[in-house]
């Protein structure tokens, strides 16, 4: 134990568990370790790169004897690329650590009393089972150990794919996505030959100076393509020409988008997005429901697996047909329209303009007529002239992003006393934060996670809570 923290290797580990944040676990003389790319039963030597008084974290310099439950992974970017970090662990185990981590956040750190967790649902996919990916463009692509910087022609220096994990600065150039089906792959690059055969600039995003920003794709199960392709200043010649080879070669691309963002970061939720070909939006089918989406309309990113999360949602609700119901942090209405048949009416809020603009077009499309929607900043329209206004809810649907609801907003809904709430979250820890607030006057009824990201760490979770007798 002389040697620096820096150069600190432990020989033999045997890694025990799954951990939080995609890591493996084991016990080093009675310390706990966090192993990246690890699988129960895997004995390691372990390059140590953090050391604390509680735990270390460290990374696999060497296998000495895998664990009998590895798999070898599918995608020739594990290990560089930043998703898909469970690929050697066997789904039923991922499922089983998904569950794990809810019972941790919302028991063992929560201290929460709730009933037995129910088993992970799986995802009907596995693979290719995203509806949406961004793809960002650099000058500068992520330079493998075994490659000389030197040696690579001017044509190779570019990439276009994700970011390395604690890098933002660096870009893995993606050959092969099993994130998303056909034709995302194909798109993606073609879109980067183009711009290397015709000398266009990709982003530095350091220097930020470029043409060539970023694009998004977001593909249908019926096969249509929406494509948003990002540029951080306006070149008409140059855009143009990209755009409509694009358009040309792939006819799957239904609706095209690009925009000129010449800010600091990628995001698009305060940019326009200039339609260039095709329709303004593609749509999704659920139940009989069709729900349209816009370039800024926030839909389930797993749309097989969104049926069987909002199935959990309305069955937690428990609707008869005479309720209020509150849907809070609506999207585009998904949620709203799925349990409108079981309810009275539906009050949908949602802070994206856009996607309550098209919230309002999908009911109207789907015949649905006791749903209304509002837009703006949830702790200022949840309010209680707003409650008096539109009635008091008797059950209201929570699906709030992973920062989890404000405090005024969880004191508006316990005040307005609904008897039935339904929780959905993609982040057990704010859940579990948002909950300790809401039992003051809720029992927690049931809890059932659900796999939307397969090979990730990531688990949503729902769960119900009815009204304390007074």
């Amino acid at each position: 134990m002389s040697k620096k923290k820096t150069d600190l290797v432990l020989e033999r580990v045997l890694i025990e568990s799954v951990a939080a944040e995609g890591k493996a676990l084991a016990h080093i003389d009675g310390q706990v370790l966090f192993v990246e790319f690890a699988v129960p039963g895997d004995i390691v030597d372990v390059k140590v790169y953090k050391k604390k008084r509680n735990y270390m974290e460290g990374y696999t310099v060497r296998m000495v004897q895998p664990s009998p439950h590895r798999l070898k992974p599918f995608c020739p970017h594990f290990g560089f690329c930043g998703g898909c970090r469970w690929q050697p662990l066997p789904y039923a185990m991922q499922l089983e650590a998904k569950r794990q981590q809810v019972w941790d956040q919302l028991v063992r750190l929560g201290h929460l009393d709730v009933p037995e967790i129910r088993p992970t649902l799986p995802s009907q996919r596995t693979q290719y089972y995203r509806n949406k990916l961004e793809f960002t463009a650099s000058d500068k692509r992520w330079i493998y150990r075994d490659e000389d910087p030197d040696a690579i022609p001017p044509e190779d220096r570019p990439g276009l794919g994700f970011h390395v994990g604690k890098f933002f600065d660096k870009v893995l150039d993606i050959k092969d996505c099993h994130l998303q089906p056909a034709p995302s792959n194909d798109i993606r690059l073609f879109i980067k030959h183009f711009c290397v055969e015709n000398g266009y600039e990709f982003f530095n995003i350091r220097e930020n100076r470029g043409f060539f920003r970023n694009m998004f794709v977001r593909t249908t199960e019926s096969g249509d393509v929406m494509l948003i392709v990002c540029f951080f200043h306006e070149d008409v010649e140059k855009r143009t020409a990209l755009l409509d080879a694009v358009a040309a070669m792939f006819p799957q691309v239904k609706s095209l988008y690009y925009v000129i963002n010449t800010k600091l970061n990628d995001s698009i939720g305060d940019q326009e997005c200039i339609l260039y070909k095709g329709d303004d939006a593609v749509y999704e089918e659920m139940e009989g429901l069709r729900f349209k989406i816009g370039p800024k309309s926030f839909y389930q990113t797993n749309s097989l697996q969104a049926y069987q999360l909002y199935s959990v949602a309305r069955e937690f609700a428990e609707l008869t047909g005479n309720e209020i119901v509150y849907d809070l942090y609506t999207g585009t209405g998904t949620i709203a329209q799925f349990v409108a048949r079981q309810a009275r009416k539906v009050i949908g809020i949602e802070y994206v303009p856009e996607a309550i603009a098209d919230a309002r077009i999908n009911a109207r499309n789907n015949g649905i007529d006791n749903c209304s929607f509002f837009a703006g900043d949830m702790k200022d329209v949840l309010s209680p002239a707003f409650i008096r206004e539109n009635g008091r809810p008797d059950v209201i649907i929570l699906d709030p992003p992973r920062a989890g609801i404000h405090p005024d907003v969880a004191k508006v809904i316990l005040d307005a006393a609904p008897d039935r709430m339904v929780y959905v979250s993609c982040n057990p820890a704010s859940q579990a934060r948002d909950l300790a607030i809401l039992s003051e006057k809720y029992l927690i009824t049931a809890v059932q996670p659900v796999d939307m990201f397969p090979h990730t760490q990531h688990v949503e979770n729902v769960c119900a809570l009815k009204r304390r007798e007074a």
